[in-house]
C-alpha cells in the first residue's frame, strides 16, 4: 500500500532514536536533537531556528541565489515560486510557476516543485503541473520547456532533481501532482521514475522499480546518487554508484525509516541535499535527518512540521528549511556548497 504524501504525512522518529537519546518523547516543536558527537561539527549546541517566512499553503523547493542574495521557494498546490531576501520579506517571483488553468480534480499541485540553478545560470524547475523539466531565464522570465516525455509519453509530475557539473539533469517522477496518483486519467507511464536527461538527448529511465521516488542529490564526486521514496511501507533513502556516463548500478538501502514511522511526529523522506564534505540533510518523520555519508544518523533538526526540503545558503552555512506553511534557517558549522 502507498500513501500520497500530502494526504498523510505524518510519521515519528524510531523508537531506537528515543532510547539512543533516551527520551521516549518528541523534541519541543523547535529544537536539533543531537545522535552523535559528530553532530558538534555540523551546528553549534545552541543553535536557534529561526522562522523567516508563513502563510504558505505547502513550501517546497528552496533555492538560494548567490548574485541576488535572495532565497526561492516553490508552493506547488497554491502554483507560485516567492522570493525571500533579508530586510525586504517575502515577495511572488514567478505566478503562475507551472500550469496555468488545470482541473483541480485532476491536477492537485499545478505549480513547479523542485528547483536548481543550471550552469548556465537560469533556473531549472521540477514543474509538477506542466509535467516537465523547465528552464527560465531569471531576468526575463521566460520559460522554455526541456523535456517532458519519456518514449513519447508524458511524465507523471516531476518532483525534485540535481544538476551535475557538465549539466546533466537527473530527477524523480512520482505522481503526486495528480488528483487520484497511480489511478489518474492523466497518467500515461505504468512506473514512477527515476531519470537522467542530458542536453540535446532524450530522458534516460536509471530505476522504474521505486513506488514513491522522491528526493535527489548527487554526492560531491558525483560517483553516488541518491534518492528518498516517501512510501511508508519502504520509506528510506537509497544510493546507487554512478559511472562515468552517469549509469546507476545496484542500489543499497542506506536508511530504512519505516522504523521511524510511529506516533506523531510530522514529515516523511522527502527532499534533501549533500554538503560540500558529503554530510547529507534529508528530510525524514520529525525533521531534518543530519547523516554521514555511510549513513550514521548524527542528529535531527525538528522544525515542529513536516520539513519537505532544505538548501544551503547566505555564506554557505545556513541551512533553508521549507516547513509546511513556512520557511526556516538554523547555522551550520560546516559550508554546504561544493566547490
Amino acid at each position: 500500500m502507498t500513501i500520497g504524501r500530502r494526504t498523510v504525512i505524518s510519521g515519528a522518529l524510531v523508537a531506537a532514536l528515543g532510547a539512543k537519546v533516551g527520551m521516549a518523547r518528541m523534541p519541543p516543536p523547535t529544537a536539533v536533537r543531537r545522535l552523535s558527537p559528530g553532530l558538534d561539527r555540523v551546528i553549534a549546541p545552541d543553535a536557534t531556528i529561526e522562522t523567516i517566512a508563513t502563510g504558505i499553503q505547502w513550501a517546497e523547493g528552496p533555492l538560494w541565489l548567490p548574485d541576488q542574495n535572495a532565497l526561492l521557494f516553490t508552493d506547488p498546490p497554491a502554483n507560485i515560486i516567492r522570493r525571500w531576501q533579508a530586510g525586504k520579506g517575502v515577495a511572488p517571483f514567478l505566478n503562475p510557476s507551472g500550469a496555468a488553468d488545470t482541473d483541480p480534480a485532476l491536477v492537485r499541485e499545478p505549480g513547479a516543485n523542485g528547483l536548481a540553478l543550471g550552469v548556465d545560470g537560469a533556473l531549472r524547475l521540477a514543474d509538477s503541473g506542466s509535467r516537465a523539466l523547465v528552464r527560465v531565464d531569471l531576468a526575463s522570465k521566460q520559460r522554455t520547456t526541456l523535456v517532458d516525455r519519456y518514449r513519447g509519453k508524458r511524465f507523471n509530475s516531476p518532483n525534485d532533481l540535481a544538476i551535475a557539473r557538465a549539466g546533466t539533469i537527473y530527477f524523480t517522477d512520482p505522481p503526486y501532482g495528480l488528483a487520484q496518483g497511480d489511478t489518474s486519467s492523466l497518467k500515461e507511464l505504468d512506473h514512477n521514475g527515476v531519470y537522467r536527461w542530458a542536453p540535446g538527448g532524450e530522458a534516460v529511465l536509471l530505476d522504474g522499480t521505486l513506488t514513491r521516488p522522491n528526493g535527489i542529490a548527487l554526492s560531491p564526486d558525483e560517483r553516488t546518487l541518491y534518492v528518498t521514496v516517501s512510501d511508508k511501507e519502504v520509506a528510506g533513502v537509497y544510493a546507487y554508484p554512478l559511472d562515468a556516463r552517469g549509469d546507476v548500478g545496484t542500489r543499497r538501502l542506506l536508511l530504512d525509516a519505516r522504523p521511524m514511522l510511529a506516533d506523531d511526529a510530522p514529515g516523511m523522506t522527502d527532499g534533501m541535499k549533500v554538503a560540500a564534505d558529503g554530510t547529507l540533510f534529508c528530510s525524514a518523520p520529525g525533521g531534518v535527518l543530519v547523516m554521514t555519508p555511510e549513513g550514521e544518523m548524527l542528529g535531527l533538526i525538528s522544525g515542529g512540521r513536516a520539513i519537505a526540503n532544505c538548501c544551503f545558503g547566505e555564506d554557505g552555512r545556513t541551512l533553508f528549511m521549507a516547513a509546511t506553511d513556512r520557511v526556516l534557517r538554523v547555522a551550520l558549522r560546516l559550508n554546504g556548497w561544493r566547490a
